[in-house]
Formats: structure tokens, sequence, C-alpha cells
């Protein structure tokens, strides 16, 4: 179904360690942002969706975590919907809320996406990944990670997975591996990635990381998992970030020019399929081109999931930028970098803006919409109009255990 929901306002918070600041605190701060972007009232909201991914095992709020955060600035009354997607909890959020508006149901919604992972015992925080898997199997998976790892020459990524480090950043390492063997990709072209992002978050004061790093400077870092080291994987955050979406009529109502429209959000779980068979990238984009009615030659920029650097290039492939396997060469191309022919991970990405879960796929939302609204600042992206957001969240088996691909228009 083609979406048409309008965006009115974002909001975020600067993402990063915000160790005496409380999930109240940091929702607060972008939702303020995001109704006041609108030019809206809070009374004016008819919903809100609540992304959330860790908070019950972080801080122990399990439950009512929208309501607890949005009745504190005074918003109640208001049917508050929780939503919990792993890494996908915020884009899940907006794709719910969008579809609300574009059924009719509501003209005014916020959706929120709100995270707190910093906490004294590091143990809270990588549980909170290790939460992201069938727990069922937990002990079968580590144990091929460190299997897996160990034959391949791999020291670091042979011990400590999901104690020293999220489990994530071993599953990453060894799709990076898998991806060296058979295509010939190089380590200093996922270092690249890191370095492109490294210079995008240089130029935006809400990231975590501002450090403008060289492919050199990526890969004398510490080594987390063979080939990854520590600025090829996204950092731990504390953030939110916030959108009010509203109908048509609402924006028409509002005089509203050159709205920026979520025009598709296609979200898919995994499934069961062959390796040689498309995955939950390439369902969810191709579904997402043909409502939107663009291709990958029509977009102007991306926010992908670069949990990983290795993340960030096969998303290329997946979202068909270019053939599969030939990820390196576009990195080596220059095309993704601000000024190439398709920017991606303008922001910073989750590399360097960083990786509050369950606030991630609204900050791409913030990030692509101010893009096409033409006010980035060092770095806009020229003539901007159409934008994608890539956000997953999870793991089954070799796929993600929940996709979302938004596409907006301006």
């Amino acid at each position: 179904m083609r979406f048409n929901a309008v965006i009115a306002g974002v909001g975020m918070t600067q993402f990063g360690k915000h160790m005496e600041t409380g999930l109240k605190a940091l929702g607060a701060q972008a939702v303020h942002a995001a109704i006041a972007d609108a030019g809206l009232e809070a009374r004016d909201l008819e919903a809100a969706f609540v992304g959330n991914a860790a908070a019950g095992l972080v801080t122990g709020q399990e439950c009512i975590r929208g309501q607890v955060i949005l009745r504190s600035i005074g918003i109640g009354r208001i049917p508050v919907v929780n939503v919990e997607n792993a890494c996908a909890s915020a884009s899940t959020a907006l794709n719910q809320a969008c579809a609300m508006v574009t059924a009719g149901f509501y003209d005014v919604v916020l959706a929120l996406g709100v995270e707190k992972l910093y906490h004294p015992d590091k143990r809270k925080s990588f549980a909170a990944f290790s939460g992201a898997v069938d727990v069922e199997i937990m002990a079968g998976l580590l144990e091929a990670l460190r299997a897996g790892a160990q034959a391949q020459g791999g020291e670091s990524a042979g011990t400590g997975a999901g104690e020293k480090r999220s489990m994530f950043m071993d599953i990453y390492a060894a799709a990076a591996r898998a991806h060296m063997h058979h295509y010939g990709t190089t380590v200093e072209q996922f270092a690249a990635i890191a370095a492109k992002n490294s210079l995008h978050g240089s130029m935006n004061r809400r990231a975590q990381f501002r450090e403008v790093m060289s492919v050199a400077d990526v890969l004398a870092a510490p080594m987390i998992a063979e080939p990854l080291t520590r600025p090829m994987c996204s950092p731990i955050g504390d953030g939110a970030a916030a959108v009010v979406v509203i109908s048509e009529r609402k924006a028409r109502a509002l005089g509203i020019k050159n709205p920026v429209r979520v025009v598709s959000s296609v979200l898919h779980s995994g499934w069961d399929h062959g390796s040689d068979e498309p995955g939950t990238v390439e369902v969810c984009a191709s579904e997402a081109y043909a409502e939107a009615g663009v291709g990958p030659n029509d977009l102007s920029v991306i926010e992908c999931h670069d949990a990983s650097a290795p993340a960030e290039l096969m998303a290329y492939e997946s979202l068909g930028l270019c053939a599969k396997g030939e990820g390196g060469k576009l990195v080596d191309s220059g095309s993704t970098k601000l000024g190439g022919q398709i920017p991606v991970n303008t922001s910073g990405g989750l590399l360097r803006k960083g990786h509050p879960v369950g606030a991630t796929g609204i900050a791409q939302i913030v990030e692509l919409t101010e893009q096409l609204q033409g006010r980035s600042g060092q770095r806009q992206v020229e003539h901007a109009h159409v934008a994608l957001a890539h956000n997953g969240g999870g793991a089954i088996g070799t796929d993600a255990a929940a996709m979302c691909v938004t596409i907006l228009i301006r």
C-alpha cells in the first residue's frame, strides 16, 4: 500500500553517553523539539507510537514506557502504543504511525524512539543485545561463532562474544569474512566506510563521535572481532528522536508547502529461505521502490543501518546500488561519500552518530527530512528530493528478524 503521510516536524537529542539523564528527560527533549518544529501544540496530538528496545533490562522500566515518558510532559489521554522490534523499534513505530494516518484514523500522530543503553554495569547493556536473537539456541550460536572464527584464524573473534562486547559484532564479523572470501572484498574497503562516516559525523553536532579518521586510523585501532576494528563497530548510546506525522488534509489546513511525504514504509520479518534467494532487505527495498514509483538511481540520499562497516557495504548491494559482490568497488568509487553520486549516512550513521537502538530508526528519518528540506548545513546534499531509510532489528538464522525500508519524497 502506498503511504501518504506528511512529516510536519522532527526533533532529536544529541546521541551519546548521558549517565545522569533518564529515559523521560531524553524522550521529552525530542518530543518538545518535534512539536515545536511542526508549529503545533501537544494538545493537537491524537495518538502516539513509542519505540524502545531495552529499557526493561537497562533501566527496569519494563512496561508502559511510552505512557511514562509522555505523561511526564503532560501528554495523556490519547492512545499510546508501545513498540519493541529490537534495533528496528523506532522505524516500526513510524511505520505504524504513518499507516494509521494514511488509513484515515488520525490526522496528527507522534512517533518517538528512545533508548538508554549506558549503565555502570556493562553486562546489562550487552544483555540487551543478547536478547535480540533466539535465546533458546544462544549456546549453540555462540559456539558456532567461536568455532568459525578460530577456524579462520580470528584470535579476538574466537573469545568474548556477548561478554566483552555485543555478540552482534561477531555476527557481522563472520559475515564480513564470508564476503571477503566470496568476493575478494578487502578490509581497507570496510575501513573506508568507517572513515567516510567519520567525516560526515564530524559535521553533525548531534553525533556521538566527531573525530575525523583516515583509513589508516581505522585499521590501526584496537581489534574487536576480526576483521572489525573498533571504529568499524557502532557504539552503544543514549538518545531520542521524534517525528510528528500528519494527514494530507491537516497539511493543507496548516498551509504546509513542499511537504516531505512518507510515501512508502515496508516492514517484513525474516524467514527461512535459501542462501541464493532474496532476503528481507531485498524484499523490503523492492516493495518500497514499487510503492514509491522510484528506483535506486532516483535516490538522492540514504541513511542505512551501519551497525558495522560491513553491514553498510552489504546494504549497498541489497538496496540495488550495485550488483551482488560489488560493494567494495562502490566504496572505492567514492559514490557514497558527500559530493558523490549517492551519499550514504550523511549523519555519520550508526558508526559515528551512535546507536541507541530504540531511537535509531527515527533518527534516520530526522536526518533525511532535514536533508530534503535543505537544512543540513555543511553536510547538505544538493537538490535532494528522494531519500531512503534502511533499519533492521535482531537476527534469526542468517537474516534480520525485523527489517523496515522507508522512502521519503519532497
